[in-house]
């Protein structure tokens, strides 16, 4: 039988000095009209800023942020979809980002991505809030089907940064489900994989009442690695 949340929230609590410390680790999870009001742009610059992330070091993609505004036009869409090749194989070798071009045209075809979305559904905002709180994996792959590069860890982190409720499966929350009694890989990606992390973060959603953020960052939390809380402070991911 998997072990029950109220046991591991225990046990994370534990670990990090009592409840009221694991309370204030716990991120504020905005509504989702918030995320509905998200303006095009904004949802392509993070998709983007993770794309980025992505094997390199997030700092230093941080501190170059300002030249990637400024060498990708502010991450509309609109201006985007319409830049010749030049445009593109210039920000290639453009001194502001980070050259990649591997991830620079990335940038360019989720601007056809978010245009696309945000042409059946109003906006990019308005699809990401709609879409079901029980069916992540349904919207993961979903990113990783039509957008580029958006697989695996990248899609959740864009996700996650973005504002939408759900988990991230970093390395301790994959420990977690499994110490709980979940039979999947160490590394999962398999669809029954998928959806039995799916169906268990569901129930503990109904068990507990908490939103995904808060259930994937106690798991976290309850095993592996015992970071300090002010580092945690720190961290966005789980």
């Amino acid at each position: 039988m998997p072990t029950s949340f109220k046991a591991i929230r225990a046990r994370a609590a534990q670990r990090k000095g009592g409840e009221a410390t694991l309370g204030k680790l716990l991120p504020k999870v905005p509504a989702a009209r918030q995320l509905a009001r998200l303006t095009d742009d904004r949802c392509l610059a993070e998709m983007s800023r993770r794309i980025f992330c992505s094997g390199f070091v997030w700092s230093v993609i941080d501190k170059k942020w300002p030249g990637f505004e400024d060498a990708f036009l502010g991450f509309v869409p609109e201006r985007l979809i319409f830049e010749p090749d030049e445009f593109w194989s210039d920000r290639a070798g453009d001194a502001r980002i980070v050259r990649n071009p591997q991830k620079v045209m990335a940038v360019r075809e989720n601007a056809r991505f978010v245009a696309d979305i945000a042409a059946e559904h109003g906006s990019f905002g308005r699809f990401l809030a709609g879409w079901p709180l029980d069916d992540q994996v349904g919207l993961l792959a979903l990113l990783a089907r039509r957008g580029a590069r958006l697989g695996g860890n990248t899609g959740q982190y864009f996700l996650r940064f973005i504002g939408r409720d759900g988990f991230v499966l970093s390395r301790d929350v994959i420990v977690c489900l499994r110490d709980a009694g979940l039979e999947i890989a160490q590394a999962p990606s398999s669809k029954k994989d998928m959806a039995a992390i799916q169906a268990q973060f569901n129930a503990w959603a109904a068990e507990t009442g908490l939103p995904y953020t808060h259930l994937s960052r106690i798991c976290a939390m309850s095993i592996g690695e015992n970071y300090p809380a002010e580092q945690l402070l720190e961290m966005h991911g789980d």
